[in-house]
């Protein structure tokens, strides 16, 4: 029987190595020169299984491989280390799934780099271990105030608070597993310039992708490709945590063609961000609302998605505290449900679709909502809202528009409304039905009403 021999000569390395990263070198922003004459780290006592900590030698290697302008190689083996520090220039290379760094806890963390520039770490195993991480970090790994990192084909897991932390930071996090954190899976603050692209986060306590602002601001983070799924709510509340993809603050964010399955509350949750873009993304039995854009916004895109599951579709909410402008258009909506996991507020759950300013809905198609298919307007708090040639199917109430005094303007024409059990189009108060069928007639000045399709 061979056995293997996780020493590898230089020139095996290379090869081999040249093969694995030949899809991803560009993204790395490494090519595969400069990994020639790359330091393999048993060359410099680092060695693969060893029984004892091993974070001096580790962190000497990274500190010589640096020097050098070199790549450390990191084989096959499981090194237990703690609270190493990552110095500009940093590449790390080890043996997907085989090349592990396990946290030795103590009250510290595994990985931290401040102030740096031009990190790469790629193909390692992060393991926290579920120990515990000190009171100066929230997070197993911390980039702080970093430019260009790079974390790609890694897995991090077992962190007792989040997995990835990066605060400030510009860079790639890109086909990477993160899963078992006890908080968020992975947490970026202030980004200058970062792209979270084709992960997969799940099973994570409390978050799984947050893009958040200490202060709100110009932030341009791409959230694109990813696999999230299984995210708890483990510090309760009624939405700041649970959430799959959640952006807070940051303006200029692209969540696209992502797929985000059984989150305790929203699969993407977008609070104060204004000219946000969610597209294209798969939102599968969300245990809240499963598409939000709420409060302080200006500016939102929510096209072509797909909600199967969740309390409310889709929510385009808080005019009352300037949300407002959006565009939500070509989504599909269905299997909406009544129970939500606290108390329902408000105009409480059932719905497809709820907007209330400054808003255009076009193409949308919703099925099956038990209370609204869309709610247009809440009390006075309605503006500028068209709802246009969208398909809504066995609902409580096909289109629920407010009719309290001081709402604004609606124009609702074309749509197709099939199997509604409590009324096609009806004016509300609040959530009381306040109007007979409002289909190409109506006795507000403020409502435009005409050209739809009303059937049983």
């Amino acid at each position: 029987m061979t056995r293997f021999s996780p020493k590898l000569n230089r020139r095996t390395f290379l090869a081999g190595t040249a093969l694995c990263l030949s899809g991803t070198a560009a993204s790395a922003q490494m090519k595969i020169a400069d990994l020639r004459g790359s330091i393999d780290s048993e060359d410099l006592g680092l060695l693969p299984n060893a029984a004892n900590d091993q974070t001096a030698q580790f962190q000497n290697a990274v500190n010589r491989a640096v020097e050098r302008g070199r790549a450390l190689f990191l084989p096959a083996g499981t090194y237990p280390v703690a609270n190493l520090r990552l110095p500009s220039g940093t590449l790390i290379v080890g043996v997907p799934g085989r090349t592990r760094l396990v946290y030795q806890g103590g009250g510290g963390q595994l990985i931290r780099a401040e102030g740096v520039s031009d990190v790469g770490l790629t193909g390692v195993t992060f393991d926290g271990a579920n120990r515990s991480i000190g009171d100066f970090t929230e997070g197993l790994l911390h980039f702080i105030g970093c430019k260009d990192v790079t974390l790609d084909n890694c897995e991090i897991t077992g962190s007792s608070k989040m997995g990835l932390l990066m605060d400030r930071c510009s860079g790639r996090v890109e086909n990477c597993t993160i899963s078992g954190a006890a908080e968020a899976g992975l947490r970026s603050n202030e980004a200058t310039g970062l792209a979270i692209v084709g992960n997969t986060v799940t099973d994570c306590a409390n978050g799984g992708i947050w893009v958040h602002r200490w202060r709100e601001g110009e932030d341009g983070t791409i959230v694109s490709g990813n696999r999230v799924e299984r995210i708890g709510a483990r510090f309760g509340g009624t939405g700041q945590f649970g959430n799959g993809i959640n952006v807070f603050r940051a303006h200029g964010v692209m969540v696209s063609n992502n797929r985000v399955a059984d989150c305790a509350f929203s699969a993407i949750r977008s609070n104060a961000g204004s000219n946000v873009q969610i597209i294209g993304n798969s939102c599968l039995r969300s245990g809240e609302t499963a598409i939000y854009s709420e409060f302080g916004f200006q500016g939102a895109v929510i096209s072509n998605n797909i909600v199967d599951g969740g309390t409310i579709g889709i929510s385009i909410a808080n005019f009352m505290d300037g949300g407002r402008m959006a565009v939500c258009s070509g989504n599909l909506i269905r299997n909406i449900t009544k129970d939500g996991p606290y108390p329902p507020e408000v105009a409480g759950f059932g719905i497809g679709i709820a907007v209330e300013a400054d808003t255009t809905l076009t193409g949308n198609v919703v099925e099956g909502a038990p209370k609204f298919g869309i709610m247009l307007g809440w009390g006075p708090y309605m503006r500028n809202v068209a709802a246009a040639q969208n398909v809504i199917r066995d609902c409580g109430t096909g289109i629920a528009v407010t009719v309290v005094d001081g709402a604004g303007s609606a124009v609702i024409t074309g749509n197709i409304v099939q199997g509604s059990r409590n009324g096609g189009i009806n004016g509300y108060r609040w959530l009381e039905k306040a109007t007979g069928e409002l289909n190409n007639v109506s006795e507000f000045s403020n409502l435009t009403v005409h050209g739809n399709q009303v059937a049983g």
